[in-house]
């Protein structure tokens, strides 16, 4: 695991929030939920549903995404986490649904490629074509700079 060792980013925050929780061994699914909670303030069980739908809450915020997933708002870290936590509470469809119509975020604007980045990396991570252990420099190579 690489580590950042200049100014720590938002974005360099969230993937040492992935690689603590790769230390713990967690199924692809608790992972991404504890993502969520840590990241986002969406809690475990039932009122994660509710979280989700409120937004959650910006547990960090800051700055440090590329261009690309930069929307100007404080609050990135936040949406990756719940939209990469999505799937797992009202399946795949039903979250880019959500992504592009409810929240509407359209593919061609900053959060709506930081959803497709995050539903890619929960995607990825359940599939097992990304190893937990590799989820933090995932975000790293992807979402910084």
């Amino acid at each position: 695991m690489r580590h950042n060792d200049g100014v720590t980013t938002a974005v360099e925050r969230l993937a040492r929030v992935a690689d603590r929780l790769s230390e713990k061994k967690l199924t692809p699914r608790k992972f991404l939920r504890a993502l969520a909670w840590n990241c986002a303030g969406i809690r475990f069980g039932p009122l994660g549903y509710l979280d989700l739908a409120s937004g959650g809450d910006n547990r960090f915020s800051g700055r440090g995404f590329r261009p690309r997933f930069d929307d100007d708002t404080d609050g990135q870290v936040r949406h990756f986490a719940g939209s990469a936590v999505a799937p797992l509470l009202l399946g795949e469809p039903l979250a880019r649904f959500a992504v592009t119509h409810i929240l509407r975020d359209p593919p061609h604007t900053a959060d709506g490629r930081l959803s497709d980045a995050a539903l890619d990396f929960a995607d990825q991570l359940a599939s097992g074509a990304l190893r937990m252990e590799d989820a933090g420099d995932w975000i790293r190579d992807r979402l910084a700079p």
